[in-house]
């Protein structure tokens, strides 16, 4: 099972080294089967890149990043220092453009657990604030215990196909919510869905979330935030649908420490 940070290991680019952080299995966060972004269409969404890893995250305020736990540590299990991150708003570019700003610190769910991924989810605090513009917004938090239905839209840099190289513009796909047995079932014997996770995807594959959008967002047909994305196996791949932090789990957790 492996989260979707893009990393070295798994991703030889000539420009960023994609290490640390990774996640969606042998996967990662790319957004396979998708359609360009445009500007201002996903204000809240961010890059969290040191010179070696690229992740997504979700500005929900002037100060705070959401991103997945994974994205945090070092391929050697160790927390990542908050200095080594840029974070990047309003840009459809990952590498350019927008606004910037450094962490400050990190706040780290203390159950978080790296061989299964439960419990993935990260606050990032900014060294200086990100203010709403034209193109940068802050999302709003899906309701405490609720769970998303219908379809959800995923966006990111990541790959463009399992073995592909990662996108240069912002790009999301909208998949179908699969239930949750349903999903436990399709990752029996892989790893367990637990009720901190989502899943959504096709089953005969095509569309999905891939390495280097780990800690992206995840949007419910209500346009609240339900999701960052966390892990699955490939990209794409027919019967293994993609998985998502459940946020709505984790909500008095990040507002008592935002």
């Amino acid at each position: 099972m492996v989260s979707k940070v893009a990393a070295a290991a798994l991703l030889a680019l000539p420009a960023l080294t994609l290490g640390g952080a990774i996640p969606r299995e042998e996967a990662s966060i790319l957004i396979v089967g998708g359609s360009p972004a445009s500007a201002g269409q996903f204000p809240y969404i961010v890059t969290v890149t040191t010179d070696s890893t690229i992740c997504g995250g979700v500005l929900i305020g002037a100060n705070t990043v959401l991103t997945a736990s994974h994205c945090t540590f070092n391929q050697d299990g160790s927390q990542t220092s908050p200095s080594v991150y840029t974070i990047r708003a309003g840009s459809l570019q990952w590498q350019s453009g927008g606004t910037t700003s450094k962490v400050s610190s990190i706040t780290r769910r203390s159950d978080y657990n790296p061989d299964t991924t439960d419990n993935d989810v990260a606050i990032l605090h900014l060294s200086s604030a990100i203010a709403e513009s034209s193109n940068i917004g802050y999302a709003t938090l899906a309701a405490a215990g609720s769970d998303p239905s219908g379809s959800i839209t995923v966006a990111g840099w990541g790959l463009t196909s399992e073995n592909g190289s990662l996108s240069a513009s912002l790009r999301y796909v909208s998949v179908p919510v699969i239930d949750r047995a349903e999903c436990a079932a399709d990752y029996s014997g892989i790893n367990a869905i637990t009720d901190n996770m989502f899943c959504a995807g096709l089953q005969q594959g095509g569309k999905d979330s891939c390495s280097g959008d780990s800690g992206g967002p995840v949007m419910a047909e209500d346009g609240s935030l339900a999701g960052v994305v966390s892990w699955g196996v490939g990209c794409a791949r027919a019967g293994y649908p993609g998985v998502y932090t459940r946020l709505a789990n984790y909500i008095d957790w990040i507002n008592q420490n935002i």
